[in-house]
């Protein structure tokens, strides 16, 4: 499937891979060579401080009021270091798509404040927005509803040029073959249509129209969630190519825990629109401390039989974002519960450098999910 020669020292074949999802696989060189936590001495590439977005929910067949509002994302503050990939984790619904658009100012915020490179991107409009998209972009979780069936594919790639301006015709042209080749299509497959590729490599296509403006931070929303394993495996290692080759900073969002433990650097879960622990990946895999990341990590099959997992019991359902309950938004499911869990919300705080925690009894529960032989 693919003619381009491998980036990185260990990816698995274009045409033909097995899992690449292996945890203990060693991670490409080239800027992710070591764990990044929020202790790094160089300023972050991004900085989120307090996103929050509610969508309010009207009704009246005459005047509209509000009724309501989807607490999607509640009070988020993370960083994501030059270089850096950092996994954003969590159950459907939990605001992790949400939080990369707010991020791209694809969805404006309810309030909070987004510094890319230093500077605040929160409010900016217009021709300062467009000029930003260069810098921020996205590759989208569908690759079959995220490119135009009527375009080819050459028309797609080339398509964030066009709206950035500047470009000659014969120069996007060029463009789009030597960006074809950079995600391991045949250049000659530019005057095709979306439908004439598989899922996999109309995910390349996305991921090339992503990189067209060459961004320095790309916002990946399940961006393999819809594709087989093989093929999964396939795209993360791409991923990890070109962010060696391009120096590219990832948001990666998606429910694989696997997946994420193996492209990313530091690690984010989220529940229910609140970021409840923040920790380099070997952290948050092998000690957390909140007891959501615990029952996750414990609830992934064990594949000998006499090492299955005990799981930490979780009682109840997930609550409606319409109607969060009080305090610790978990304090429902969780076995630790307290009353000051139910009246009290947590503040994300540092247990160590780099290693944030939101709950209240975080220094009671840490090590690995426990094993049963």
């Amino acid at each position: 499937m693919s003619a381009r020669a491998p980036l990185s020292p260990n990816p698995s074949p274009p045409g033909g891979e097995g899992s690449a999802l292996d945890a203990a696989s060693p991670p490409p060189a080239g800027g992710r060579d070591r764990e990044r936590g929020s202790t790094a001495t160089t300023p972050p590439l991004l900085e989120v401080r307090g996103l929050t977005k509610h969508f309010p929910i009207r009704a009246g067949a005459i005047v509209e009021r509000e009724v309501a509002r989807v607490r999607a994302v509640d009070d988020v503050s993370f960083t994501v270091a030059r270089g850096e990939t950092l996994g954003l984790v969590g159950e459907s619904g939990c605001g992790k798509s949400t939080t990369g658009r707010l991020v791209l100012r694809l969805i404006e915020p309810t309030a909070g404040t987004i510094l890319f490179d230093g500077e605040d991107v929160t409010g900016l409009e217009g021709a300062a927005l467009r000029r930003l998209r260069r810098s921020m972009q996205i590759v989208f979780q569908d690759p079959y509803g995220a490119l135009n069936p009527r375009m080819t594919v050459e028309e797609i790639v080339v398509e964030p040029l066009v709206v950035q301006g500047g470009t000659t015709r014969a120069d996007m042209g060029r463009e789009a073959r030597r960006l074809m080749d950079l995600v391991g299509l045949p250049a000659a497959h530019v005057t095709r249509h979306p439908h004439e590729f598989s899922g996999g490599q109309r995910q390349r296509i996305g991921i090339a129209r992503a990189i067209a403006c060459r961004p320095r931070f790309v916002v990946c929303d399940e961006a393999v969630s819809a594709l087989d394993v093989s093929v999964q495996a396939q795209i993360v290692n791409l991923l990890q190519d070109l962010q060696k080759e391009l120096g590219l900073s990832y948001l990666f969002i998606a429910h694989d825990l696997a997946v994420v433990r193996h492209i990313s650097d530091r690690v984010a879960v989220m529940y229910l629109g609140n970021l409840v622990e923040v920790a380099d990946k070997r952290t948050l895999y092998t000690a957390p401390r909140h007891p959501y990341p615990q029952a996750l990590l414990a609830a992934v099959p064990v594949a000998h039989p006499r090492l299955r997992r005990t799981r930490p019991r979780l009682t109840g359902e997930v609550p409606s974002p319409l109607d969060p309950p009080p305090g610790c938004r978990f304090h429902r499911r969780c076995s630790l519960a307290e009353d000051v869990c139910r009246t009290e919300v947590p503040a994300l705080r540092d247990l160590a450098p780099g290693h944030a925690v939101a709950c209240h009894f975080a220094e009671r529960t840490g090590g690995p999910p426990p094993a049963a032989a």
